[in-house]
C-alpha cells in the first residue's frame, strides 16, 4: 500500500533518476515489454521532467490570479498525464496526432452563454483519447459529448456548493464501520430507484473492486471492500477535502468515468475560455452574474490539490 498523499512532497522520490528508472522498469515488466532495462533508462528523465514541469505549473497557478489559473492548471495536468502515459506507453509520443488535446469545443460562444450548458466533444486522436485508452482501458469515445454541468456534478469536492446553490445532493457519504467495512443508508435505494437486491447487484457489477455485502446494521447496508487496492475504486470517489469516500447519486453516462478525465475536460474548456473568450471570462470574474462563477472558482480551488492527488494515486497503484 502506498503512503498517504500529503502534497507535492509526496512526489519527492520520483525526483531521483535511480528511483524513477527502477519504478519504470517495474511498470514495463508488468506489461511484458521487451528490454525493460533499456526503455526505463531512456524514459526516466522524460518521466521526471514531465512531473517537474507539471509541479511548476501547479505551484504558479496557486500564486496566480483566477483569470489565468485555468491555463496554468490545464498545462500542469497535461504534463502530469504525460508522465503517467509513459508508464504504459514507453514509445510515447509515437506520432504527432497524439499531441493534440483530444477534445474540442465551440470556438465562438453564443449570446447568453452559460458555462454549465457548454459542451466539449471527444475526438479520435489526442491526449484525452490516449489517456482514456492506455491508462483506463476505455475505447470508442470518439464523437461523444460532455456538458460542463454534468461533469461538474461528478466532482465530489463541489458537493457542498451544489447543496448550497441548488439544495441538491450529488453524493452519498460512505460511513466507515471498521477496516474495510463500510455502510450506506437505505435511502440510497430511493435515489437509484432500485430494490435492495437490484442495488446490490448493480453496485457489485459496476464496481472496479470486489464488493461483498454483509447484511444490515441499524437499517444501513453494510459491505466489505478494500478501497486502498485501487487508485480510484469506481464508481466510488474520494472527497479529498473531507477525506471521505462517496458514491455518486446520478447513475448517468459519466458514472464510470475516472475522475482524472473529468478534471481534464473542465480544465481544457476553462483554459480555452480564459485564452480566447476574454470578454466573457473577464465579465464573469468581475460581475459574477450567476452560479457559473462560484462553481468555477470552487472547482479551481479544489483541482489545484486534487489533480496532483489523482496522478499520485495512479502512479502508486502501478
Amino acid at each position: 500500500m502506498s503512503l498517504p498523499y500529503k502534497d507535492w512532497n509526496s512526489y519527492t522520490l520520483f525526483f531521483s533518476a535511480e528511483y524513477s528508472q527502477d519504478f519504470l522498469k517495474k511498470c514495463y515488466r508488468k506489461i511484458n515489454l521487451e528490454q525493460p532495462d533499456l526503455k526505463s533508462f531512456e524514459n526516466c528523465y522524460p518521466f521526471m521532467y514531465y512531473l517537474e514541469h507539471g509541479k511548476l505549473y501547479y505551484e504558479q497557478a496557486e500564486k496566480s490570479p483566477l483569470a489565468i489559473q485555468p491555463i496554468l492548471l490545464f498545462y500542469g495536468l497535461v504534463h502530469l498525464i504525460k508522465a503517467c502515459i509513459l508508464t504504459v506507453e514507453p514509445d510515447y509520443p509515437e506520432t504527432t496526432s497524439v499531441l493534440a488535446h483530444g477534445v474540442s469545443t465551440r470556438k465562438r460562444k453564443k449570446q447568453q452563454y452559460r458555462f454549465l450548458d457548454d459542451e466539449v466533444k471527444f475526438q479520435k486522436n489526442g491526449l484525452f483519447s490516449l489517456m482514456a485508452e492506455k491508462m483506463f482501458h476505455m475505447k470508442q469515445l470518439e464523437g461523444e459529448k460532455a456538458t460542463m454541468g454534468d461533469v461538474m456534478e461528478r466532482i465530489p469536492e463541489l458537493s457542498a456548493i451544489y447543496a448550497s446553490l441548488r439544495g441538491k445532493q450529488n453524493f452519498e457519504k460512505l460511513q466507515s464501520e471498521q477496516d474495510s467495512l463500510y455502510s450506506l443508508p437505505m435511502s440510497i435505494l430511493d435515489h437509484f430507484h432500485m430494490t435492495e437486491n437490484r442495488f446490490k447487484e448493480f453496485f457489485q457489477l459496476k464496481s472496479s473492486i470486489p464488493i461483498s455485502f454483509k447484511g444490515k446494521n441499524n437499517g444501513d447496508l453494510k459491505f466489505e471492500a478494500n478501497l486502498d487496492t485501487s487508485a480510484e475504486p469506481i464508481p466510488l470517489k474520494f472527497n479529498l477535502e473531507e477525506k471521505q469516500y462517496v458514491l455518486p447519486l446520478n447513475k448517468g453516462e459519466f458514472l464510470m468515468f475516472p475522475e482524472l478525465l473529468l478534471h481534464y475536460l473542465l480544465l481544457y474548456n476553462l483554459g480555452m475560455i480564459a485564452r480566447y473568450e476574454t470578454e466573457w471570462w473577464s465579465e464573469l470574474i468581475k460581475m459574477m452574474p450567476n452560479e457559473d462563477y462560484p462553481l468555477i472558482q470552487t472547482f479551481l480551488q479544489s483541482t489545484i490539490k486534487k489533480g496532483p492527488y489523482l496522478i499520485y494515486q495512479y502512479l502508486m497503484h502501478k
